[in-house]
């Protein structure tokens, strides 16, 4: 810039002083002035393009500020989700865990509650097994004749021998007669040969009513009857008298209809009801397998 000032001077001055300059100066100094004048121009464009170049990286710099904080709150959101999905993460892994230990407790309790049903089947079939071996030998024991006065079954595990009252007692009465003995003695050492068993003896009658000394009606009756087998198994043929229970049920557990002389007879009867002893079952039954309440209830594995 200095050059040129001085340059435009000497310019001015030999025009104004055209005397004191020859020609070739004169035309050197215009030649001198117009690089100058484009010297100028090309300046004057650098200086332009440099302050738009200025002013654009200004702009940058602005854009690059905001995509720099852009990608800053996406980062700080990127942060959140994986804090998510750690917290989800987590939180399944611990349920599942859980829903594990629910399913290995279940398993447990199905596979204990298996080994229960199984001591139960194979204590029924001992039972049944005992059951239809008592009864054949008491079948075979018995004679035709006694055959049509006792009837033999087996209903739900428990065997039922039953026998006519004309065939036990004397009429209207409670005292056993002594053709019943020899059926007894029978019965008898079935029951010893089998202590598993407990024995209920059990009376009933048929509808009509009875009036004698000592017995009231028929539960008197039906009761007496009972009591005197159970003396009788006791006394005579040596049954263990812990194992022997005596019990009346009156009119009142017919076996057919009372309106016919037959069915009054059919149902005038005592039972002599064998089953396996209670007890042995009670305690099948408190070894049974406890179920916990977290397991009874439903359980979701996630």
């Amino acid at each position: 810039m200095n050059r040129s000032f001085i340059l435009c001077s000497l310019l001015s001055g030999a025009l104004l002083l055209p005397g004191c300059v020859s020609k070739k100066q004169f035309a050197q100094l215009e030649s001198d002035y117009k690089q100058l004048q484009t010297e100028k121009a090309d300046l004057d464009k650098t200086y332009q393009d440099t302050k738009m170049k200025l002013v654009a990286c200004g702009t940058n710099s602005k854009s690059l500020e905001e995509r720099l904080a852009e990608a800053q709150k996406a980062n700080e959101d990127l942060k959140a989700s994986y804090a998510a999905l750690q917290g989800s993460l987590d939180k399944s892994i611990q349920q599942n865990s859980q829903g594990n230990i629910n399913i290995s407790k279940l398993v447990d309790e199905i596979n204990a509650s298996n080994k229960f049903i199984k001591q139960l089947v194979e204590a029924k079939d001992k039972s049944d097994s005992l059951n239809m071996v008592l009864t054949n030998n008491l079948t075979r024991s018995l004679s035709r004749e006694e055959m049509e006065e006792v009837d033999v079954k087996v209903l739900k595990g428990v065997v039922y021998i039953s026998l006519a009252d004309n065939m036990l007692y004397k009429s209207g009465s409670y005292e056993i007669n002594e053709r019943a003995g020899e059926t007894l003695s029978k019965i008898a050492k079935i029951i010893k040969d089998y202590k598993e068993y407990d024995v209920l003896i059990e009376g009933n009658t048929d509808t009509d009513p009875i009036s004698r000394p000592n017995i009231r009606n028929n539960w008197d009756l039906s009761t007496l009857r009972a009591s005197s087998v159970v003396q009788a198994l006791q006394n005579e043929y040596g049954v263990d008298p812990k194992r022997l229970t005596a019990a009346g049920r009156g009119e009142y557990n017919p076996i057919a209809s009372n309106d016919t002389p037959l069915g009054k007879q059919r149902n005038r009867r005592t039972q002599i009801i064998i089953t396996p002893k209670l007890d042995q079952f009670m305690d099948l039954i408190e070894q049974a397998p406890e179920t916990t309440e977290e397991s009874s209830d439903s359980v979701q594995v996630n």
